[in-house]
């Protein structure tokens, strides 16, 4: 090999390795908008980012309240009289809060409220207190929300993104779930 070739050679790795080296997207700037089911960032500024190892350790210490916000499948609108509708059912991290529908980057008025309320229940009003945030992997929907936590003031969150499917190869505990109640509704 020349001096030439090999100086071209070390240019090519210098441009080539922060590609090599980034996983997933840029972190925007906003919430997520469209697209949910696609690669997330590697980071989430003002939140720890958890690998099923670490969220794992939460878990088993009991130290933190882990928030699901997997969205609920809506009821078919033109189900014909006498249909019987059963959810689809959703297996999730033992003990967590489900808050389905959270986890979109634009929400109604009362959906944020519902979030807001599972927050404060899940944290027992305490800001402090370690959340963990997750739905499943390669979804926007649990970046959103735990974006959406950190803005809310709470200070100690974490964002867990390989969610239930990561939980799940990792061979833990997966238990039926029913989503929090709504205003109104009783659980």
């Amino acid at each position: 090999m020349t001096p030439l070739s090999a100086g071209m050679l070390a240019a090519a790795l210098v441009i080539a390795a922060p590609a090599c080296g980034q996983d997933g997207p840029e972190e925007p700037e906003d919430y997520r908008i469209e697209d949910y089911r696609a690669p997330v960032p590697a980071t989430l500024a003002g939140a720890r980012v958890l690998t099923t190892a670490d969220a794992e350790a939460i878990w088993r210490a009991k130290s933190g309240a882990f928030i699901d916000v997997l969205p609920r499948a809506p009821k078919p609108p033109n189900l014909p009289d006498g249909t019987v509708w059963r959810d689809r059912p959703r297996a999730n991290i033992p003990g967590s809060i489900w808050l389905p529908d959270t986890g979109y980057g634009k929400l109604a008025a009362i959906t944020e409220d519902y979030l807001k309320q599972g927050l404060t229940r899940a944290s027992h009003g305490d800001r402090d207190m370690l959340l963990v945030i997750y739905c499943q992997e390669n979804c926007w929907m649990s970046w959103n929300a735990a974006k959406r936590v950190l803005s809310y003031g709470y200070r100690n969150v974490a964002w867990y993104p390989d969610g239930t499917d990561g939980w799940e190869r990792a061979l833990l505990p997966l238990a039926d779930a029913q989503p929090e109640p709504r205003a109104g509704e009783e659980k």
